[in-house]
């Protein structure tokens, strides 16, 4: 399973790098992929699934029309539903806690 996770997440990251990628190959000069980030395992690793998933003649080619990609603010994940997980922990102790404080009461 957390393969899976691993592999979903960073297909998320690397299809917004995809789409980053086309925008910037309009221009004339051509730039190195990802110029502000360190060389290293991470790095190799995402240009290679980048290309690897954009290659059509790859077995692991993936259509444009199923690259899709969702971020928040800071560009990180967002879960599943677009709400931050404290708003769901906030709410779930608000109801543990209603039946104690009659006066959070609406009449």
């Amino acid at each position: 399973m957390f393969k899976i996770l691993k592999y979903q997440s960073t297909f998320i990251i690397v299809l917004l790098l995809v789409s980053l990628t086309s925008c910037a190959c309009t221009t004339k000069e051509k730039t190195a992929p990802l110029p502000a980030w360190n060389e290293g395992t991470s790095k190799t690793n995402i240009i290679e699934f980048v290309q690897a998933v954009t290659d059509k003649s790859s077995p692991d080619y993936v259509p444009p029309t199923e690259r899709i990609a969702t971020f928040d603010n800071i560009g990180t994940l967002w879960s599943e539903r677009p709400v931050y997980f404290q708003l769901y922990f906030a709410i779930d102790r608000i109801k543990q806690l209603a039946p104690q404080h009659l006066e959070w009461q609406v009449t």
